[in-house]
């Protein structure tokens, strides 16, 4: 099998599975991605079969929390498709949803373009790319009946878990001069099972969110992948996933910079 038709029954098998609202254990043995420009190759072409532009990408697992959810022991970059995006305080449906976590983030949305190029990134020359901050709220899942046994490979493919996602509103100016990574959350969470509240932090994303966006851009350009102007990166949950379920409305603030809502039906 060619490395061609090994990409395309992998993304199919990743299409097909999610058109059907199903789950498998793994891929079709021959379609597992070698590498992970196999397995970027597969998401990219999953995203053409879903036939929907790429609006944004994701991180997933940038925090410890998130590592130990799926059992990976890095980050993993994805897209957030067009469809898959809403607006603040929007009711976002969890049909099909095989997580029911909602996972506050850090939010950039690029200017300028960032080609892909030999040369590594520095955090500097990415930042200087970057036109705002928002916050947003990502609702993930998987195709993977198991997601700790599919392996970080399977789970680039899957899109690394990216399914929904609420953008809120742009951070205050003040964001500019602020440390990201001391910059804390507070989310409160109501709904049928009463009151919740939880915290997260900036540092809980690799250490800083701006770092995690660097990470993301050389990521991907070393599997000639660019990023955009007008693309939104979503850095990764800030605290530990939440888990929701229908009726729940969740706020998460962060640290005097801005709010971003969202709440779940079915």
């Amino acid at each position: 099998m060619s490395s061609t038709e090994k990409i395309e029954r992998g993304a199919t098998a990743v299409h097909k599975v999610g058109l059907q609202g199903a789950a498998i254990d793994a891929l079709p043995a021959e379609a597992v991605p070698a590498t992970r420009a196999e397995a970027y190759a597969m998401q990219t072409r999953y995203a053409e079969l879903e036939g929907q532009p790429t609006r944004g990408w994701k991180i997933a697992a940038t925090s410890e929390a998130g590592q130990r959810h799926i059992n990976v022991e890095g980050p993993l970059g994805g897209r957030v498709l067009a469809d898959r995006v809403q607006g603040d305080g929007e009711a976002v449906s969890l049909s099909g949803n095989s997580m029911c976590l909602a996972e506050p983030e850090f939010v950039f949305v690029l200017g300028t373009a960032l080609p892909p190029r030999t040369n590594i990134y520095t955090l500097d020359e990415v930042m200087e790319a970057v036109a705002a901050l928002h916050f947003g709220i990502e609702l993930p899942s998987s195709r993977f009946t198991d997601v700790t046994t599919a392996g970080a490979l399977q789970m680039i493919a899957d899109n690394a878990c990216g399914h929904r996602f609420v953008l809120g509103p742009e951070a205050m100016d003040s964001w500019t001069s602020a440390d990201l990574s001391e910059v804390s959350m507070t989310a409160e969470v109501d709904g049928p099972s009463g009151s919740r509240a939880f915290e997260g932090v900036g540092r809980n994303v690799l250490g800083d969110p701006a770092a995690a966006l660097t990470w993301l851009v050389n990521e991907l350009s070393a599997v000639d992948i660019g990023l955009a102007a007008g693309d939104f990166i979503t850095t990764g949950t800030c605290s530990e996933p939440i888990p929701v379920e229908p009726g729940d409305s969740l706020s998460a603030r962060f640290d005097g910079l801005g709010v971003v809502t969202g709440t779940f039906v079915v």
